[in-house]
């Protein structure tokens, strides 16, 4: 049996994830009624946006990440015999949650798409019709990109129960693909599709949350599913940090130009709802890359057990996708 690295231990395999979600949430809401992004909404539509909003981005993720992580793990010849069991167990998990993850986005955007109507109609959500919600999703470009993320998580779930019968008979890029559409998806269809700009900004948004969910997403899989298999860390790990840091670099470079097109000066940095939300993730990032220099550094020298650090740089990552998902918001 292989031997266990200094992973999470069962329970915080379950209890990692929740809290990572946790603090997406509330770091959402926050950053929401401190910057005005919602200032219109009464208190029970702005929560429920919110909440929607970074639960969508929260399972999209996750998703991402699941499925990218299958995409990293060695094939059986890469490994000594004992871990190969190691390895199916991990892909079975993966698969249980990618269907469990996927069911609950499928969820989640629908309960979104009712708050925005009620935010679009400044109504309750219990005084809603048909005919406002289908005028929403069918005439309005957020509407049509929420229809379109369910289309999207639909296929990934699924993509999932094939998986899950016969793993061998789907190729796990295909719900990757799939996932990074559904997650991509909002993004463009939001603020970025109204901008002076469009065509740039629809590509450096898209670019930017794309690079951002292959790098939580697959930190967050790789810390809670691979941390205790020592020669599976050890062939994901060198992968993964290759791919964190040119989603580090798209992600640095997409987020300069977005901000420049959605603030008319540089000033506005410091006063307007939008670019306090910018400036705070911005020093998210600066704290997130210096997190993962000093997780390559010890890689290079051999040194493996950085995951002491992965677990405080997944929670930061967390606070950013929720400053993420107010900013989408903002206006």
């Amino acid at each position: 049996m292989t031997p266990p690295t200094a992973g999470p231990r069962p329970a915080d395999r379950y209890l990692l994830p929740l809290s990572w979600a946790g603090l997406a949430v509330g770091a959402a809401i926050l950053a929401s009624i401190l910057s005005g992004a919602l200032a219109g909404a009464t208190l029970p539509v702005m929560i429920g946006t919110s909440v929607t909003r970074t639960g969508m981005d929260v399972a999209g993720v996750a998703c991402v990440g699941l499925t990218l992580l299958g995409t990293l793990l060695p094939q059986v010849r890469e490994l000594p015999g004992g871990a190969v069991r190691d390895l199916n167990r991990v892909r079975a998990t993966a698969d249980r949650w990618l269907v469990l993850l996927a069911g609950g986005w499928l969820v989640v955007v629908i309960v979104g798409v009712m708050f925005r109507v009620a935010s679009a109609f400044a109504r309750p959500v219990s005084e809603l019709n048909g005919t406002e919600v289908a005028a929403w999703a069918t005439e309005l470009a957020a509407g049509r990109g929420m229809v379109l993320t369910a289309g999207c998580a639909a296929v990934v779930l699924g993509c999932g129960v094939v998986r899950l019968y016969d793993r061998d008979r789907l190729e796990v890029r295909v719900p990757m693909v799939a996932a990074l559409l559904g997650l991509i998806t909002p993004a463009v269809t939001g603020h970025a599709g109204a901008a002076p700009d469009h065509q740039l900004a629809i590509i450096t948004v898209g670019a930017h949350v794309g690079a951002a969910g292959l790098w939580v997403g697959g930190l967050a899989a790789m810390l809670v599913l691979v941390a205790r298999h020592r020669p599976l860390l050890e062939a994901v790990l060198p992968r993964f940090s290759r791919l964190a840091g040119g989603c580090l670099l798209a992600i640095t470079l997409t987020g300069v130009v977005t901000a420049q097109l959605r603030l008319q000066s540089w000033t506005a940095l410091f006063t307007t709802g939008y670019g306090w939300l910018v400036l705070a993730k911005t020093g998210c990032l600066l704290l997130l890359a210096c997190l993962g220099a000093l997780a390559r550094r010890r890689l290079a020298t051999g040194r493996t057990p950085v995951l002491r650090w992965a677990a405080l740089e997944t929670a930061l990552m967390a606070a950013t996708l929720g400053l993420a998902a107010a900013l989408s918001q903002a206006g």
